[in-house]
């Protein structure tokens, strides 16, 4: 009897000081892993908040990047709190990636609100960048470049001061449109004969002559003399290199939506849309150009992602027709109620214009290499024969060529221009007429010898 008690006793003993040190043994593991577990989930939160917000962005790259697969609130907590295999490096790795397609995706995002635009609800502008709403002129309404003014010696002449003193004789008239679509329009059958003025190459090979009179940098963005120089610029033939039996121009617009003071609601002919088809009619009736009107709508509803939605529309066009050399992304700007870019040419009012160019650089971030754009030099060259030409023939016409960090998806094509074509409190008569010019220096720099 005495032995069986001791043998019972001994059995409690043992079993007591197993689950002591079964206690002692889950303690430790628990403490030893409560780090590595609150790390985890923290990690999942963060995954999860980039989600909601990648979903948001785009929807088909969250779907992606997530995966088809759903799990039960016990899957999950059993899996996150028992890891098998390449669970322990998965959360890391997986949220690198979600930083990384977010950061794209926002980038484009910016790209595409970094233009001034007018609310469509509200009517008001929107505005962009440091919220500076002049430049140097007093009249754009992208932010000025540091607000400093490069000195010059000899600057441009104005339009008036090139009307009272042509150089070469009198430009010819442009005429106007009667019409939206053209109807009626006494659209001069010539453009500018003579110069009004002439320019000297040796100015031009000045950086500070060439800043001052021809570019508006923005703070954004940095550009310096290996990219602005004038041997590069007029060096690079932008001409047509073939005839009008295919298409050569393509004219599409990303804000297809922009219109002006007078349009009329839903009609797309009072937009920047059918300032597009006037040029087209031009260029095609009177330079005999074979050109292209993409009218695709990527702005609807989502103006923030319309240079990301553009893109496939635009890949599109160009696949069908390889023969296209020239891209013309028609807009409008927006700026503030008091201002009005107007110019007057042999008595013509019309809109002032503005070239756009992308250097796919920040100032805060370098080169983004992930807007990489092959023809960024290519892009500068033809701007800067345009603005050339319409400085020496139509003195006034032009604002200067804005230059931004982004890409602007100028880089499907070596000859791409992007061009602003005054702002919402010009009329469309205004826009219409602008297209006179426009279409004659667009055939000066494609078809005429440099």
């Amino acid at each position: 009897m005495r032995v069986y008690r001791y043998q019972y006793k001994k059995k409690k003993m043992s079993a007591a000081l197993l689950l002591i040190l079964i206690g002692i043994a889950f303690l430790f593991l628990f403490f030893q892993g409560k780090e590595r577990i609150f790390s985890k989930l923290k990690k999942e939160a963060a995954v999860a908040c980039y989600e909601e917000i990648l979903e948001w962005y785009l929807p088909g790259l969250a779907y992606d990047a997530s995966g088809p697969e759903k799990m039960t609130a016990a899957e999950w907590l059993l899996r996150h709190m028992f890891p098998l295999g390449d669970e322990a490096w998965y959360g890391e790795d997986y949220q690198t990636q979600v930083e990384s397609m977010l950061s794209y995706e926002m980038i484009l995002a910016r790209e595409a609100a970094d233009e001034n635009y007018v609310d469509e609800e509200t009517g008001k502008l929107v505005e962009t960048g440091d919220g500076s709403m002049a430049d140097a002129e007093g009249e754009t309404g992208y932010p000025a470049d540091d607000g400093q003014t490069l000195p010059t010696d000899d600057p441009l002449p104005s339009a008036d001061e090139a009307a009272q003193t042509p150089a070469d004789g009198e430009a010819a008239s442009a005429k106007t449109p009667a019409s939206a679509d053209g109807e009626g329009a006494q659209a001069a059958m010539t453009g500018a004969v003579q110069k009004a003025v002439t320019i000297p190459r040796e100015k031009l090979n000045d950086f500070d002559f060439l800043i001052q009179n021809f570019y508006q940098i923005d703070n954004t963005t940095t550009i310096n003399g290996s990219q602005l120089n004038i041997d590069a610029l007029l060096g690079k033939d932008v001409r047509l290199s073939h005839d009008a039996s295919t298409p050569q121009i393509l004219i599409y617009h990303t804000h297809s939506q922009e219109g002006y003071a007078d349009s009329v609601p839903g009609d797309a002919t009072t937009t920047v849309v059918g300032v597009g088809d006037y040029l087209a009619k031009l260029l095609t009736e009177q330079y005999g150009m074979n050109v292209i009107h993409h009218k695709g709508e990527y702005d609807v509803g989502d103006r923030d992602h319309a240079y990301s939605r553009a893109g496939p529309g635009l890949e599109q066009v160009l696949a069908e027709n390889p023969g296209i050399e020239v891209v013309i992304d028609l807009h409008r700007d927006g700026v503030r109620e008091d201002t009005r870019l107007v110019t007057e040419i042999n008595g013509t009012g019309m809109a002032k214009i503005m070239f756009f160019n992308g250097l796919s650089r920040t100032t805060s971030t370098g080169d983004i290499d992930y807007l990489y754009n092959p023809y960024i030099a290519d892009n500068l060259a033809i701007s800067f024969q345009m603005q050339l030409k319409a400085a020496e023939y139509y003195p006034g016409f032009t604002r200067r060529i804005y230059l931004k960090g982004y890409r602007y998806n100028m880089h499907y094509c070596p000859k791409t221009l992007l061009i602003e074509v005054g702002a919402q409190t010009n009329t469309l008569q205004e826009a219409m007429n602008a297209m006179v010019p426009l279409a004659d220096i667009l055939n000066k720099v494609l078809t005429q010898p440099q």
